[in-house]
């Protein structure tokens, strides 16, 4: 495992320290964590199934796996068998594990990514590419490809067309696509679709995952709450590596997922509290010398002032904002920064003071 890159954030830490330094405190913009409270229904869910004794299933209970389908169809018309539902204990160690589970060899992901993609196909022993273009890939055998819309770090969404275009380079190929949706709820100028959509597959889900998760959704990171699902016979072929690894959610986390997933009004409110925030914040960041790319939905403005990434990382230190350098997400980043509306209404506002 000496392959693995040092984690990224590790980076960070000195233009932490100065933003914190700042007389009014450091405004934490660099990492996408949810800072609003769990939806009482969910914490109420939670204690209500506290006394767990024994072991939770891997596949989740029924009524988990219903929640779940039923959240697809209501939100994002489409339709999964509940029994093709597996629940995660977070979705990124779903996205690190992946390629081993499938005896990988190659894997694809964007050449802008969540750098766990590339940290997957290390443990799995797999070649990794970041490329997207997969015409531009010849001849040569892929056995997974990623992708991700809305797209962390640009917030860009992938139009029907080009998913569509990726379902069938891979059905040709024997390629599983798996699709990482986790933001697919926060879309503002776009709405996102997934990969399981029937514009974009037919109405077959063969060869394909679709990854999400509730972290951004229901502010529940903490729970470490997730699902895949798609193609069937991958989903139980997933079940069963995971039940010998012993991968469980916890029946309390299974019960606290399952009301999320059954309630849309939390994730409504939620929502409207990141649009406010974005609203709030993009005009003083493009007043103050930053061009805003991509990031039609999601929870991060990809932006530039055309110096290199970590330039713009420390000169926003300086005013107590901590913000992610682009190159943490792939060589293409090398001049931009990640910033995220995940802070409070406060620390936003005292951003927003700070730019002025």
């Amino acid at each position: 495992m000496n392959n693995l890159p040092d984690f990224p954030w590790d980076r960070l830490e000195p233009y932490k320290a100065r933003a914190m330094a700042h007389p009014d405190g450091i405004v934490d913009l660099s990492v996408g964590t949810p800072v609003d409270p769990v939806p009482s229904l969910v914490q109420s869910a939670l204690v209500e199934a506290a006394n767990s004794p024994g072991y939770p299933l891997t596949h989740g209970t029924k009524a988990l796996r219903e929640a779940a389908a039923g959240w697809l169809r209501r939100r994002h018309e489409v339709t999964v068998d509940p029994r093709d539902v597996l629940p995660l204990i977070g979705s990124k160690e779903f996205v690190a594990w992946l390629p081993t589970y499938l005896g990988a060899k190659t894997v694809v992901f964007p050449e802008l990514a969540y750098p766990t993609y590339d940290v997957g196909a290390r443990l799995a022993g797999a070649a990794a590419t970041a490329s997207d273009g997969l015409l531009a890939l010849g001849p040569q055998q892929v056995d997974l490809v990623w992708v991700n819309s809305p797209g962390n770090p640009t917030g860009r969404v992938l139009p029907v067309e080009h998913l569509r275009k990726v379902v069938a380079w891979a059905r040709e190929r024997g390629t599983v696509v798996a699709s990482d949706e986790c933001y697919i709820e926060l879309g503002w100028e776009e709405r996102p679709v997934s990969i399981l959509h029937p514009d974009v597959c037919g109405g077959s889900h063969e060869g394909l995952l679709a990854v999400h998760s509730l972290s951004k959704r229901s502010n529940l990171a903490g729970y470490r709450a997730g699902f895949v699902t798609g193609d069937q016979a991958l989903v139980k072929r997933l079940l069963e590596i995971r039940k010998h690894a012993g991968m469980l959610m916890p029946a309390p986390v299974q019960a606290a997922m399952t009301a999320a997933l059954g309630d849309d009004a939390h994730a409504d409110e939620q929502r409207e509290r990141y649009a406010a925030r974005r609203a709030e914040l993009r005009p003083v960041l493009e007043k103050a010398g930053w061009r805003i790319e991509h990031s039609t939905a999601g929870l991060y403005f990809w932006a530039t002032d055309g110096t290199s990434s970590w330039e713009q990382v420390s000169k926003l230190s300086e005013i107590g904002i901590l913000v992610a350098p682009g190159e943490f997400y792939g060589s293409a980043g090398g001049r931009y920064i990640r910033i995220a509306v995940t802070a409070t209404d406060e620390r936003i506002s005292a951003a927003v003071r700070r730019l002025q």
